[in-house]
């Protein structure tokens, strides 16, 4: 068995040459990863400085040095998924740092195999 643990989040090169653009033009960032019923698919971008994470927030991992953070109730539901974040041309979400780029973050995924289950389980989520 393969010992070697997945990563919970990655990005494209897209992702991570948007995330660099935006923190030349903001300083360091975060992602949190919507829930809402508009954006469910949209990892929200802010200002690591004005972002307050919340108490039953889970970290992810890193992505171009930033932080991916999810609910932790989406987190029990996304579990099983790595998520990858990309890039597409449009409009983001109204209060994410990506808005006005006329390009967006979403996320994709991919479910983890049986041995890759096993290997997270091994370790607590943060």
């Amino acid at each position: 068995m393969n010992e070697t643990i997945p990563d919970r989040v990655t990005a494209t090169q897209a992702a991570l040459a948007l995330i660099a653009e935006l923190c030349a033009r903001y300083g360091p960032v975060l992602f949190h990863q919507s829930g809402g019923c508009c954006d469910g698919s949209s990892p929200m971008c802010y200002p690591q400085a004005e972002f307050l994470v919340g108490d039953r927030d889970v970290l992810l991992g890193e992505i171009g040095g930033a932080p991916v953070y999810i609910s932790a109730s989406q987190f029990e539901a996304w579990r099983h998924t790595q998520l990858i974040i990309d890039v597409v041309p449009g409009r983001g979400g109204m209060f994410s740092l990506d808005n006005g780029t006329e390009r967006r973050f979403l996320t994709r995924s991919r479910t983890f195999s049986g041995e890759e289950t096993c290997a997270l389980s091994a370790i607590p989520a943060q």
